[in-house]
């Protein structure tokens, strides 16, 4: 072999999931663990705590595109250790900030460390995956990001009744260090990677064009997710329900069981089915939190709320890779999930302006029809022929 030959780069797909997860064990264990600090340190309210929980998916959405670009460009290392890193200082902000000012920015320096993160890894990832499975292995590495949203809360909530919020954050931090050192410590990138080639003849966009329709269709999606995360604890407690402690694992349970056996659907039916279908559970989720008289139906209504969110980020990936062969894998997953923060930042404002002024059940009920237009979005796009399709 001649040095014109490329080597093919094997990517340490094991750690970038660890590296993921780790880190998004972390973001998701501040969403348990922010509104009673609010509470317990700064008298916050349901508005604030929405806010809060809000305001980080500011900075991702900003970061994603730039983080996915950078990792398409062959610099995926050095993004996912930026973002590490920035988990870690983020998570010790928001621990020790004396005031609420303070734990916002503290937030908005997380959020950026989260875009880092994911959008670095998942690009040096797929240069592992064939062509025909990128739907499936997209939804399988992603389990790692939004496995971490939904167990973060579980972790959170047992560190706190075990040893008080205090542990908590710690806990939160001690994640945050270990994405970091699971990467660090990890190989580097090889240059001569035939992948990074076949990138650098995608098309050099920010945003990648094909995948506004399904962003959109995730915005509407997240919505429902920043909805849960925003108002649901608040709401157990406030309404004496019970189930404080629970109401975000189940919910995060319904999500990880739901991507973990439902990610090869994506590649066997098509995206835009199967984001129709799992809006639909969507919805009928967010139908029963409206009407939740009860703990139980409470529940039952976050796990499908939790479960039908699940596949939708694969979902949207295939429909994005579809629609625009040209654009590199990095970009379209950096603005799909860019949609996904605009949707959670703007549901966290909204639902706890809601709550706060006029009930959580109208909070609950506004994500309900925000995610019906999600789904009439999905059936947009069922019709539609994709650029991979139509050639």
């Amino acid at each position: 072999m001649t040095s014109l030959t490329p080597r093919r780069a094997v990517a340490p797909v094991a750690r970038l999931w660890c590296s993921v997860f780790a880190g998004y064990l972390a973001f998701g264990g501040t969403l348990q663990t922010l509104p009673g600090w609010l509470r317990s340190q700064f008298d916050a309210g349901p508005a604030t705590v929405g806010l809060a929980v809000g305001i980080a998916f500011v900075a991702t959405a900003i970061c994603r595109p730039f983080a996915g670009r950078a990792g398409d460009a062959g610099r995926a290392r050095g993004v996912v250790m930026t973002g590490g890193a920035l988990i870690v200082c983020g998570a010790v902000g928001q621990w020790l900030a004396p005031h609420v000012t303070v734990l916002l920015l503290a937030r908005l320096v997380m959020g950026a460390g989260e875009a880092a993160l994911f959008s670095g890894a998942l690009p040096w990832a797929l240069s592992s995956a064939p062509p025909d499975r990128q739907g499936r292995f997209a939804g399988w590495f992603g389990l790692s990001m939004w496995g971490g949203l939904a167990l973060g809360p579980i972790v959170a909530s047992a560190v706190t009744l075990a040893g008080g919020e205090n542990a908590a954050w710690l806990t939160i931090v001690a994640l945050g260090l270990a994405s970091f050192a699971v990467v660090v410590t990890g190989p580097v990138q090889m240059r001569h990677d035939p992948v990074a080639q076949v990138r650098s003849t995608a098309r050099a966009d920010l945003v990648a064009r094909g995948a506004l329709l399904p962003g959109v269709m995730f915005c509407f999606a997240a919505y429902g997710y920043g909805a849960v995360s925003a108002v649901l604890l608040l709401y157990l407690t406030d309404a004496h329900l019970g189930g404080s402690h629970v109401g975000l694992a189940v919910f995060g349970a319904a999500f990880v069981v739901s991507r973990s056996v439902g990610s090869p659907l994506v590649d066997r039916f098509g995206g835009a089915a199967v984001a129709a279908v799992m809006l639909s559970i969507e919805a009928v989720g967010f139908a029963l939190l409206v009407a939740a008289p009860t703990l139980v139906a409470a529940l039952t209504g976050a796990a499908l709320a939790g479960a039908g969110v699940s596949l939708i980020f694969p979902s949207a990936v295939w429909l994005a890779l579809e629609r625009d062969r040209t654009a590199g894998a990095g970009a379209s997953a950096g603005t799909i999930a860019a949609f996904w923060d605009i949707g959670i930042f703007i549901a966290g404002i909204a639902s706890g302006l809601i709550a706060a002024t006029i009930g959580y059940r109208v909070a609950f009920g506004a994500a309900l029809a925000v995610v019906v237009a999600g789904l009439a979005v999905a059936l947009v796009l069922w019709r539609q022929p994709s650029a991979g399709r139509a050639s």
